[in-house]
């Protein structure tokens, strides 16, 4: 079996990290297959919707100690592109490899749902902080574990952290490495949901189902204006969704919504 499964059907591309003997724990192939995933999903006009999970009993342990101990890194050394022999080399390969992930969901402007369960560590957490929506059965548990083995946040974890909790909390977690419960971590708003492990997948079902029968130009482009909103002032963000507003009128999802109000039913946005 592949180390990550990628399929589409109904227009939800689910993405399952698929090494539940190692926790999920990245590979070289696992992060190929990954980056390809992504670069479908941004670029496909068909899908709605991209699921993110693991397969077992854990959504992501992150970086695969036991080949970093064998010193192969979890990315092929292939004499250019490795995690072993210089710190050069070392830099490029995350670049080119692992750090291509969260840069590439950050470019997907359609809603990207992540669903924890078991453990979240690590870089496995913080790739789920680079999506939009985290879902998390009770038992999950969460830990910034890096210095565990004496490494950086070199996924983001330094640049998504403080964003959502704030520097002191992030540097805590960062630096303590204590494991945060599910419910612990939806209070620091890391986590959106906590639902009963039993009840997971079919809340995450409905919640998928919602967005993907949603009018689509108009959940795009408010994905759009709200991280975009991060980075530039009140005018200049008003001044983008005032042109975002002008083609979403004209889209026929408006007249459908508009008619649907009047005529006091569902509206049908496929």
């Amino acid at each position: 079996m592949k180390d990550l499964l990628f399929t589409v059907e109904d227009n939800v591309a689910k993405i399952t990290l698929n090494r539940p003997d190692s926790l999920n724990a990245f590979s070289s192939e696992m992060i190929e297959l990954w980056i390809n995933a992504l670069e479908t999903v941004r670029d496909s006009n068909n899908i709605r919707v991209l699921v993110l999970k693991g397969n077992g009993r854990a959504f992501c342990s992150g970086g695969d100690v036991k080949s970093m101990v064998k010193g192969e890194g979890f990315i092929k050394n292939d004499g250019s592109d490795d995690l072993v022999s210089t710190a050069l080399n070392r830099k490029n390969s995350l670049w080119k490899k692992v750090q291509r992930i969260p840069l590439l969901l950050q470019e997907i402007d359609k809603p990207v749902i992540a669903v924890l369960h078991g453990a979240a560590f690590g870089a496995g957490f913080d790739m789920s902080l680079a999506c939009d929506i985290r879902i998390a059965g009770k038992s999950t548990k969460i830990s910034e574990s890096y210095l565990n083995v004496g490494i950086v946040p070199g996924d983001g974890g330094a640049w998504f952290l403080p964003r959502f909790v704030g520097i002191d909390k992030a540097l805590d977690l960062l630096w303590t490495r204590r494991v945060l419960s599910a419910e612990e971590a939806e209070e620091m708003g890391l986590v959106t949901k906590v639902v009963e492990d039993n009840q997971l997948q079919e809340f995450v079902d409905q919640y998928v189902e919602s967005l993907s029968n949603g009018p689509q130009v108009a959940i795009r482009f408010t994905k759009r204006a709200v991280y975009q909103g991060l980075n530039i002032d009140l005018c200049t963000s008003l001044d983008m969704v005032s042109s975002a507003m002008g083609i979403v009128t004209e889209h026929e999802d408006y007249q459908e919504g508009v008619k649907a109000i009047i005529e006091k039913r569902k509206p049908d946005f496929s």
